[in-house]
């Protein structure tokens, strides 16, 4: 890393805060870029973007020699106030690029230009970090795509929820991050749409994480900052900041393969690692001994032996019953099943003190809202969860086992930008704020365009507000026309309105600030039935495909109860709990107290009665 002489050790001391203010031996993640390898620049400009000192191209040179005898591969170049002037940095890459022509370079000012240092020089460290993994990945894809005869456009799907040309994905790859769970909160914000759902609670779980995210309105909620790396389990402040577009939502390590133990106090717990893909739970049968919620899943019957994987492999169920006694059941003096079923409570009673912790923080309820529930292992968890919630329906989307892949192919091309920008609504100077608005609109626009040149686009702009003295702020979204003097009420009113509905109450007398600008623009979504299947009018009874055992932890016994096939269900199909119905990516877990009935897009609609 490049930067200002004397702000060489941002990346260690970041905002000096700590994340566990109890903790004595708090450890807090490492940077990146080691000390050695972070070197002063003799450079400095005004927080105006006015030149104080500078650039010292002699000083670049030098440096250029060392990156060549440490045989560095990727730069970083995060300078003091670049966002404000980005000539400085443009200038230092210019220079390097003559003496290591194929090295690879991220500037700040175009990685994240926005203030506070710390925020910014992580971002930027970060995306040095990974892009020459990743820029050399997607080359090779693109080739042998080309290669194959696929003259098709390539897209990758970014962390706000929305696609992009793959260019822009190796220039920052940084904004893949969490891309993943994002597809996922676009899947279920589509059949939220399909189902005319207002409010939501997206679970998303898989085989190392669960991800549960909050969504009104068929719209995700979006945050401009994510956490990476968390030296501590789940805490915040605790990781490596990325201001970046993401869709917001938190992530619990609680996945099929998650490991659970017995503590020093003798209680369960589950996670946060897990036991992966290899040699993965035990019951995998490829030398795993520890116990794993998959494991748990099994021996308590909402998973089947034979046809596991939609029939690519059978579990070992022996070993699962031997990997919860040795690791639980003998500590814990309790019966194979019963520390089965502790697995399974444990991890779902942390999946919703996670939601009931995530949704109070936004100021918003749960019992109100339905839950979507998709990827490999959250069906088999869903309705236990929507329980400890108090939320009484539950919808199993078809594709629910391959959710955030089907979200992909939902996605919007689009593309997010942001800017730092300092104007108290006391003295509104909307001529600032207009050209800021200006140059990003056209940014994005050139970007989506490039991508989607055919397709019509929808821009959304926002502020970033906040009262004078404030550390935070909030997004407040702003008409599409240019502003001028006599809007400032306006901004003002909308500001009021979004900070009462988040804290209940405004301050009288405190002046209002804008501290940046941001703007989305993306291409229109496809209608909510354009993946949807054919609708049928069949009304016959579902046919039950076989009988199986289901743990009952009331009376420690096995239940004898009906599976189902999804594939042979239909609209119009009903059911009613205790029962289990399979499908080809994953396995629905109907208790009793239930009933499911089949939507004419295949959905699950899942009700207590």
């Amino acid at each position: 890393m490049l930067t200002t002489a004397g702000f060489r050790d941002v990346l260690e001391l970041g905002t000096e805060s700590r994340f566990d203010q109890y903790d004595l031996n708090l450890v807090k993640p490492r940077p990146l870029v080691p000390r050695h390898l972070r070197f002063n620049v003799s450079e400095r400009l005004a927080a105006n973007g006015k030149v104080l000192l500078p650039l010292d191209v002699d000083s670049i040179k030098s440096i250029a020699e060392q990156l060549k005898e440490y045989q560095v591969e990727s730069v970083a170049i995060c300078f003091l106030h670049s966002f404000v002037e980005a000539e400085h940095e443009e200038l230092a890459k210019e220079v390097l690029q003559k003496y290591l022509p194929n090295i690879y370079i991220s500037l700040s000012s175009q990685v994240s230009p926005e203030i506070r240092e710390y925020e910014r020089f992580s971002t930027t460290t970060a995306n040095a970090y990974v892009q020459p993994l990743i820029d050399s990945y997607l080359q090779r894809l693109e080739k042998n795509l080309t290669k194959d005869g696929y003259a098709c456009p390539v897209f990758m799907f970014l962390s706000n929820g929305g696609l992009a040309e793959v260019k822009l994905a190796r220039q920052f790859p940084i904004r893949l991050v969490e891309s993943g769970p994002a597809g996922g909160a676009v899947f279920a914000s589509h059949i939220a749409r399909s189902h005319e759902e207002s409010r939501i609670l997206s679970f998303d779980m898989g085989g190392t994480t669960a991800k549960i995210c909050l969504i009104d309105d068929a719209q995700s909620q979006k945050a401009n900052i994510f956490e990476m790396a968390r030296v501590h389990r789940f805490k915040q402040g605790s990781g490596l900041p990325a201001k970046i577009p993401v869709i917001e939502m938190v992530e619990i390590g609680a996945g099929g393969g998650s490991i659970a133990r017995v503590d020093n106090l003798g209680r369960i717990t589950v996670g946060p690692d897990s036991a992966g893909s290899e040699p993965g739970p035990a019951c995998y049968g490829r030398g795993g001994a520890r116990a794993t919620v998959t494991d748990a899943d099994l021996v308590l019957g909402r998973l089947e032996a034979e046809g596991f994987a939609d029939g690519s492999m059978s579990l070992d169920e022996d070993a699962a019953k031997q990997a919860l006694k040795n690791n639980l059941a003998d500590e814990l003096n309790m019966a194979v099943p019963l520390s089965a079923y502790g697995v399974a409570e444990i991890v779902e009673e942390d999946m919703a003190n996670a939601a009931r912790e995530h949704a109070t923080e936004n100021g918003k309820s749960l019992s109100d809202r339905s839950l979507i529930a998709f990827g490999g292992a959250a069906p088999l968890h869903a309705l236990t969860l929507a329980a400890k919630l108090g939320i009484a329906r539950v919808i199993v989307p078809a594709s629910a086992g391959v959710g955030s892949a089907v979200g992909f192919l939902l996605a919007p091309v689009s593309f997010e930008t942001s800017r730092s920008c300092h104007v108290r609504m006391s003295n509104f100077n909307a001529d600032s704020v207009n050209q800021l608005f200006r140059e990003m609109s056209q940014n994005a626009h050139d970007i989506v365009s490039s991508g989607a040149p055919d397709q019509d686009r929808k821009e959304i702009r926002h502020a970033q507000m906040r009262y004078v003295g404030q550390g935070y702020n909030i997004p407040v979204e702003l008409p599409l026309n240019e502003l001028d003097t006599g809007d400032t009420e306006k901004v003002v009113a909308a500001f009021n309105q979004v900070y009462r509905n988040l804290y209940k109450k405004l301050h009288d007398g405190v002046d209002i600030e804008i501290v940046g600008l941001s703007v989305a623009v993306s291409t229109s979504l496809s209608g909510p039935g354009s993946l949807e299947i054919k609708k049928s009018n069949d009304s016959i009874q579902a046919e039950i495909d076989h009988r199986a055992k289901l743990f009952d932890h009331k009376t420690g016994n096995y239940l004898d109860v009906n599976v189902y096939q999804r594939d042979a269900l239909r609209q119009g199909h009903q059911i009613k709990g205790p029962s289990l119905i399979r499908d080809k990516g994953t396995t629905v877990m109907l208790p009793s107290g239930y009933s499911l009935a089949v939507a004419d897009n295949l959905s699950l609609l899942i009700d207590r009665h």
